[in-house]
């Protein structure tokens, strides 16, 4: 409300009060506003009508060299977070420049008011520890990206929530979880013959989160050769850690029309597990952030396929319409499954998108990459628009990302069974036919209630390469779960083949209804075979 003075009897004082309250009405609006996502959009937006700039690094190349030990050596001093000081939820935790990170990000917080106010690099905020890093060196040295903590476990420890660092590669977890699965803001070529583009984040502004504030806002200004891009991030930590992302994407003139526009990609890594044993001498049965992909159709059909190690590279994709869901997902929790209490597999989470809105038509690609190790992220997913951004025109696109964990109620399809192991091989034969043969067990609440004579049969497709040879259900006594295996022979053993099976009531119906997912497994040429 404006504070109006009484009414000025002279003309000297009514037009001294006329120029006080245009004054007051002018700047009105300006105490009013505060920088927001139309800010970060616009300068996206100049980015673009401008030819690209590539960054300027002026990091010693003493630094640049760092191995890895020497470069994790250097910590954070906990007692230079930002906001610790006056208790607020949230603590910024900062990463600075050296090793493969070598560009710098420019790191903003944006006040209570609204105002901007860029964060000062200070090698002071870090403990080198017994890396020698002389003065010379450091003044070379700049923020590499950053980490948001909160009482995610505990309301007076604040615990690492996310981080961005790298490119466009954030990651986040939620209780009780380890970090495994990244993100990334946009994939652009991924796995394509001209080689992949990596935008990355070139400035940051973070909101002052308010005393009690469950969730921190981060605004990122995206930039690459071929496009510019505003995002931003609503992150809201818990059970499952929840980050609501809303993105505008400007793609620069001169881009190529058969550029491919990843979005909302994962990437997570998988060496060997149940379906794909290891070859070689690790002592552990699995090895991987993430077991299979997982997809709900706008039908309502969920599709599971499971991941592998492929030999060459693997891409392949799943043609929908407006999809409800798509994610990588970590489904086997079971710690005896993968005998590593330093990793802690079981605790890597699973990542789940949901579109906001209508995406329109599209694909879920998946793209698997050998790996001889468990250091490489090997597994990328994201959704291909069918009609994607093109320059002069900007690219809106929104969705929730859900980190879940061991007991998110949502990381399963409700009401169906799901699949929990995905094996390929066969028992004892005596005389080797060339079948492949697939063992699938199938588990959920919805199968374990059905009565002790129910009777399931397994729907199977192989396509036109394959012929199936033998399939079965029946309940595993033991583990109570039910067991699929399908048998197939393959026609031309130098194209591969797609599986595609899920489990329905045996008795008649008028119109019978899946009682499972939908599992989708490809079996690659002899060529490609793992």
């Amino acid at each position: 409300m404006l504070d109006v003075p009484a009414r000025p009897d002279s003309f000297a004082s009514r037009r001294h009060f006329a120029v006080a309250l245009y004054s007051v009405l002018l700047l009105a609006p300006l105490a009013a506003w505060a920088f927001g996502f139309d800010d970060v959009s616009e300068r996206a937006r100049e980015l673009a009508a401008a030819a690209y700039k590539p960054p300027v690094i002026q990091l010693a190349p003493e630094m640049r060299e760092l191995d890895y030990d020497a470069y994790r050596d250097i910590r954070f001093r906990a007692d230079q977070a930002l906001w610790r000081a006056e208790k607020l939820p949230f603590e910024l935790n900062f990463f600075l420049t050296g090793r493969l990170y070598r560009e710098p990000v420019r790191v903003n917080t944006i006040g209570p008011d609204g105002a901007v106010k860029r964060l000062e690099f200070d090698p002071a905020m870090f403990d080198f520890g017994r890396t020698q890093v002389d003065a010379a060196q450091r003044r070379t040295l700049d923020f590499a990206g950053f980490r948001a903590h909160y009482g995610l476990n505990a309301p007076n420890v604040k615990d690492e929530v996310i981080a961005f660092l790298g490119a466009s590669y954030f990651r986040a977890i939620g209780q009780s979880q380890n970090y495994g699965i990244s993100a990334r803001g946009l994939a652009v070529d991924t796995a394509a013959a001209g080689g992949e583009e990596f935008p990355r984040f070139v400035e940051f502004w973070v909101e002052r989160p308010k005393p009690g504030a469950a969730s921190v806002t981060v605004y990122g200004l995206l930039d690459s050769v071929r496009v510019a891009g505003a995002y931003k991030f609503v992150v809201t930590p818990g059970k499952e850690t929840v980050v609501q992302v809303n993105a505008r994407l400007f793609v620069r003139d001169g881009a190529s029309k058969a550029s491919k526009f990843g979005l909302a990609p994962l990437s997570s890594m998988y060496q060997f597990g149940e379906n794909q044993p290891s070859v070689g001498d690790d002592y552990r049965p699995e090895v991987h952030d993430s077991d299979g992909l997982s997809i709900e159709t706008a039908a309502g059909e969920w599709i599971w396929r499971p991941l592998v190690n492929p030999k060459l590279l693997l891409v392949t994709s799943f043609d929908l319409t407006d999809p409800r869901g798509f994610g990588l997902m970590q489904r086997d929790r079971a710690p005896g499954h993968y005998e590593d209490p330093e990793a802690l597999y079981e605790r890597r989470p699973s990542v789940w998108i949901e579109p906001a809105g209508a995406w329109g038509a599209g694909r879920v690609e998946l793209v698997q990459i050998p790996t001889p190790d468990e250091t490489n992220d090997n597994i990328v997913a994201y959704w291909v628009p069918a009609q994607g951004p093109v320059p002069g025109k900007p690219f809106d696109i929104a969705y929730r990302m859900r980190w879940q964990g061991l007991k998110s109620p949502d990381a399963v399809p409700p009401g169906r069974g799901w699949v929990v192991q995905s094996r390929r091989g066969r028992g004892y034969v005596k005389q080797p036919d060339g079948d492949i043969q697939y063992v699938v067990d199938f588990d959920g609440p919805s199968l374990r209630a059905l009565g002790p004579q129910a009777q399931l049969e397994a729907v199977v497709n192989v396509g036109p390469n394959g012929e199936l040879r033998e399939r079965n259900v029946f309940r595993n006594r033991v583990t109570g779960a039910w067991r699929m295996t399908v048998r197939v022979k393959r026609a031309d053993p130098a194209r591969p083949i797609e599986l595609r099976a899920f489990l329905q009531a045996a008795v008649k119906q008028t119109s019978p209804r899946p009682l499972t997912e939908t599992w989708s497994c490809i079996v690659p040429s002899d060529s490609e075979k793992s």
